[in-house]
C-alpha cells in the first residue's frame, strides 16, 4: 500500500524505517498537510500525519479525490482532524491510543523541577561568572498540594512520579481512577476545588469541546497566588491572553508549557533569521518565570518506537485486512 508520511523529521523517520515491513509502500515528506500541499496525496491509498498536520473537511474532500483511504495518525490526540467529514466521506482513520506515558509524565516534572529551583536563571547566572544565590531561592514539594487534570494513562504517571516526592495529590476527571487512589491516596474534587487548594496544576486532559479554554480568567481567579501551572496536553486548553495576565497579577508565580494554542506555525519548525508573527507568543516567552518547550514531551526513544510500530500496524491491517483495530470513526 502506497503511503504518503506528512511532516516527517529526522528525529521519527529513522523509527519508522526500522518499523516498515509487510506490503508498504512508505514515502516521506517534510511537508506539512494543509490546502497548499494536499495535492501531493494524489496518486497514494494512504497518508500519515502528524500533529503539525491539518485535516480540515476540505482537505479532506481533496485527498478523497484522489484517492485517499486512510490516514494513519502518529499520535494520541487527533483534535486536527474533522473525524465527522472522514466518516461522511468514508476515510478510515486509526491513531496510537497509546506510548510511553512516561515520556509525557517525566517531561511535566522536569518543566516543574527546572521552573521551582531556576535552573535557567541559575545556568545563565553561572555563564555570567556570578555565583551568587540570591534570585534563585525555591520550595519543597514535599508537602505541597498537586492538582492534576485528567488522571488517564499519561496523568496517572505524573501523579506517582509526584507522589513520590511526598505530595498532596488532588485530581479533575469525569472519570476516577479507583487503582490510582489506592496508589497514591488521590482524592477526586471539581475542577474549582481543584485550582482553590492547589500549589501546582499539572494539565493531562484531551483537547476537545469541553476542555477548549478551560483554564481561562475566571478560574485563574479561583487560584491560589503563587501557583505553579504546567501544561503538557494540548494548548488550547489554556487561553493564552487570560494566562499572560494572570502571570503579570501574580495569580500564577510561573508556567511551564510544551504546547500553546497556536503552535502549528511555529513549532517543529526553524525560525533561524526569521521573525515569528505572534505577538501573543513574543509576550508569553519573554516572560521571565515562564518556560517554554517546543512540544518534545514526547520525545524519547521508548515513545518513538511505540509510536512507528503502531503507525506501520495500523497501516498493515488496512493493507491486508481493510481495517484497524485502532480506528476512530
Amino acid at each position: 500500500m502506497k503511503t504518503l508520511i506528512y511532516s516527517t523529521s529526522g528525529f521519527d523517520k529513522p523509527f519508522l524505517e526500522k518499523a516498515t515491513h509487510g506490503k508498504l509502500e512508505l514515502v516521506y515528506t517534510k511537508q506539512v498537510l494543509k490546502e497548499e500541499t494536499v495535492n501531493l496525496a494524489n496518486g497514494f491509498e494512504a497518508i500519515s500525519l502528524f500533529t503539525s498536520d491539518n485535516a480540515t473537511a476540505s482537505v479532506l474532500e481533496k485527498l478523497y479525490s484522489y484517492g485517499i483511504k486512510y490516514i494513519a495518525l502518529r499520535s494520541v490526540g487527533y483534535d486536527n482532524i474533522d473525524l465527522r467529514k472522514a466518516r461522511s466521506l468514508g476515510i478510515k482513520v486509526a491513531n496510537v491510543p497509546a506510548y510511553s506515558p512516561y515520556s509525557v509524565a517525566e517531561h511535566a516534572v522536569t518543566l516543574l523541577m527546572a521552573l521551582n529551583r531556576k535552573l535557567i536563571l541559575g545556568q545563565k547566572l553561572i555563564l555570567m561568572e556570578d555565583y551568587r544565590l540570591d534570585n534563585l531561592i525555591g520550595f519543597d514539594l514535599h508537602g505541597k498540594t498537586v492538582g492534576i487534570i485528567g488522571t488517564g494513562k499519561i496523568g496517572s504517571a505524573f501523579a506517582k512520579i509526584i507522589h513520590g516526592f511526598g505530595c498532596k495529590l488532588m485530581a479533575y476527571d469525569p472519570i476516577e481512577n479507583k487503582e490510582l487512589i489506592q496508589q497514591t491516596n488521590i482524592s477526586y474534587k471539581s475542577l474549582e476545588e481543584v485550582c482553590l487548594n492547589s500549589d501546582v496544576i499539572s494539565i493531562h486532559c484531551p483537547l476537545n469541546s469541553e476542555t477548549k479554554y478551560m483554564f481561562n480568567r475566571s478560574l485563574f481567579k479561583l487560584m491560589k497566588k503563587g501557583v505553579f501551572l504546567i501544561n503538557t496536553a494540548r494548548g488550547m486548553i489554556i487561553n493564552t491572553e487570560d494566562l499572560i495576565e494572570a502571570l503579570n497579577s501574580g495569580t500564577i508565580a510561573a508556567a511551564g508549557l510544551d504546547v500553546y494554542e497556536k503552535e502549528k506555525s511555529i513549532f517543529f519548525l526553524n525560525h533561524i533569521n526569521k521573525k515569528i508573527e505572534d505577538n501573543l507568543f513574543t509576550i508569553l516567552r519573554s516572560q521571565p518565570n515562564v518556560l517554554i518547550t517546543g512540544h518534545q514531551g514526547f520525545l524519547t526513544n521508548e515513545a518513538l518506537q511505540a509510536i512507528a510500530v503502531t503507525t506501520i500496524a495500523n497501516l498493515n491491517e488496512w493493507a491486508y485486512n481493510g481495517i484497524s483495530e485502532n480506528e476512530l470513526n
